[in-house]
C-alpha cells in the first residue's frame, strides 16, 4: 500500500476562508505542507498577505485574496481570482464564522444582528459551495469542509443565533452531500474550545479549569488539532466519507456548568 498517496494533495488547489489567523491559518499551513496550493481568503488583506508569505517561506504555494464573505461580489471574485492563478479548485474550507456567544440575550439583541450571524455563518457557506461546485466537477476532485461548532449540539444561554446557525450548517452539510455527490464530498467539523485569539480575550485559569472538568483529554484544543481534521476530509484517505460532522473536542464538552 502506498500510504503517502492517502494524504497527497500535490496538484490540488484549496480555498480557505478566514485563512489568515487561528484555525484558518493552521488549516492553510497544513494543506500546503501536504502539497496543496492554498488561497488565503480573508477580509483583512494585509494579514492575509502575511499569512501567504509565511506559507511560501515554509516551502508551500499560497495566494492571498481579500474577501468579505457576506459580500457576493467578493465571493465571486475569490473564485475568479483562484481560477486565474491556479486554473482549478479542488478543496473548499468554509472556515469563516462568528457570533456573540454568551452575548445573544433575546431580550436585548436586535433582529438585524440575528440575521447577520446567519449571513456570515450559513448563507456565505452555501453560496461559496454553489460557486465552486462546477469547477470541482470539471477538475474531477472535490472536497468541501464546513466549519461548525460544538455549540451546534450544546445548549447554553444567550447564544441562540450562533448556536442555531451552526446547527443549520450541520444539516446543510448532510443535504449538500446528496446534492453534490458523487463527484464532491461535503463534510463538517465541529471544534470544541480552541486556543485562538478570540478565546484568549475571555479565557482565565478559572474558566479553563471549568471547561476541562468534562474534557477527558484534559487540555483545550489547538488550531492544529482542527487542521488535522481538515486534512483528513481534504485528502484521498476520506474518499468514501461524505455528509458527516466530526466533532473535535478532546472527547468532551468545554462548557461552564
Amino acid at each position: 500500500m502506498d500510504t503517502t498517496a492517502l494524504f497527497d494533495l500535490k496538484g490540488k488547489v484549496a480555498v480557505v476562508t478566514g485563512g489568515a489567523m487561528g484555525i484558518g491559518l493552521a488549516s492553510c499551513r497544513m494543506l500546503a505542507a501536504f502539497g496543496a496550493s492554498v488561497v488565503v481568503a480573508d477580509r483583512e488583506p494585509d494579514v492575509a498577505h502575511l499569512a501567504a508569505e509565511e506559507i511560501r517561506n515554509e516551502g508551500g504555494a499560497a495566494l492571498a485574496v481579500a474577501c468579505d464573505v457576506t459580500k457576493d461580489d467578493d465571493l465571486v471574485h475569490l473564485v475568479t481570482r483562484t481560477l486565474q492563478e491556479y486554473g482549478r479548485i479542488d478543496i473548499l474550507v468554509n472556515n469563516v464564522g462568528g457570533g456573540g456567544a454568551g452575548k445573544e440575550d433575546p431580550s436585548k439583541i436586535e433582529l438585524a444582528r440575528f440575521i447577520r450571524v446567519f449571513e456570515l455563518n450559513v448563507f456565505s457557506m452555501w453560496r461559496l459551495c454553489q460557486l465552486v461546485a462546477p469547477h470541482m466537477n470539471k477538475g474531477g476532485y472535490g472536497s468541501i469542509i464546513n466549519m461548525s461548532s460544538m455549540a451546534s449540539v450544546n445548549t447554553s444561554p444567550a447564544i441562540s443565533a450562533y448556536a442555531s446557525s451552526k446547527a443549520a450548517i450541520n444539516h446543510m452539510t448532510r443535504n449538500l452531500a446528496f446534492d453534490y455527490g458523487p463527484g464532491i464530498r461535503v463534510n463538517a467539523i465541529g471544534p470544541g474550545a480552541v486556543r485562538t485569539h478570540a478565546l484568549s480575550t475571555v479565557l482565565t485559569p478559572k474558566i479553563e479549569k471549568r471547561m476541562l472538568a468534562h474534557t477527558p483529554l484534559k487540555r483545550l484544543g489547538e488550531p492544529e488539532d482542527i487542521a488535522g481534521a481538515v486534512l483528513y476530509f481534504a485528502a484521498p484517505i476520506s474518499a468514501w466519507v461524505s455528509g458527516q460532522v466530526l466533532f473535535v473536542n478532546g472527547g468532551g464538552e468545554q462548557t461552564l456548568d
